[in-house]
This record gives C-alpha cells, structure tokens and sequence, in this order.
C-alpha cells in the first residue's frame, strides 16, 4: 500500500437489531474538523481529482461501494470501499480520484481540516512538480 494509506477498523457495536459504527476521537490519528458525504452519485461521475497540502480525511462507504484511486507521485493504487467498519485514511499529499459508485452508495468523509481552498492542489501537474 502506498505509504501514508491505511484502513481504519471502525469499531462496531454489534445487535440484532442491527449494528452501530463508532468514530470517536481515539478511531482517528487527528481532531475531528469537518464532517461532508457525497451521495446521489452517477455510476459514470468521479469526484475529488485534487490532493491536500495539510488536511487528512477518512473516507468511509457507509452505503454502497465505490473506487478510491489514489496516486502519491509515483505509485496509483486502487482501493474499493464497501464496507461501512472500514475507512481508508488518506494522508497530506496524497492524490485521490473517486468512482465507480454503485446505485445509492454514499461516501463519508471526516476531515482534520475545515473547507480551505488554499489547501487544494486541484491540478495534477502541479501535484507532480510538488511531490518531485
């Protein structure tokens, strides 16, 4: 796995009812910031396309699947989310695509940063010259 990637086991609270998923502040290597999902996505749609300078996030398929490609400026890697008590967590500088969502999939993301555009890089090339 690409270095600063790693899968977070979401402690879970099994019942017959069903099972509750835990993300308190010892589940996560950073404070909690920002909490968005993305949802309603088309099959045929990716989202992110962009790295962070400082912020991590933990993405979480808390319905669904979906493909997370990740690329650190010299290896692409390809991760599929489909279970709602993993989460990938996604370091500084690490260059994310999302797609291939399944029919009403929806992606969690818990950030250590709230919205930034300065802490962007949205274009892949810059990301390269960043990271050489």
């Amino acid at each position: 796995m690409i270095d600063f990637l790693k899968i977070i086991d979401i402690p879970k609270v099994k019942d017959v009812r069903g099972n509750l998923g835990v993300v308190e502040l010892d589940t996560i290597p950073f404070e909690i910031k920002r909490v968005y999902y993305l949802f309603d996505v088309p099959s045929s749609a990716s989202r992110g396309g962009h790295a962070h300078k400082e912020q991590e996030e933990l993405l979480i398929a808390v319905s669904g699947s979906f493909d997370v490609i990740v690329d650190d400026g010299n290896v692409k890697q390809k991760i599929t989310l489909n279970k709602p008590d993993k989460g990938l967590m996604i370091s500084t500088g690490i260059w994310r695509e999302l797609e291939n969502f399944s029919s009403g999939s929806v992606c969690l993301v818990i950030a250590s940063g709230v919205f930034d555009e300065e802490d962007y890089i949205r274009d892949y090339n810059e990301f390269l010259k960043l990271k050489s």
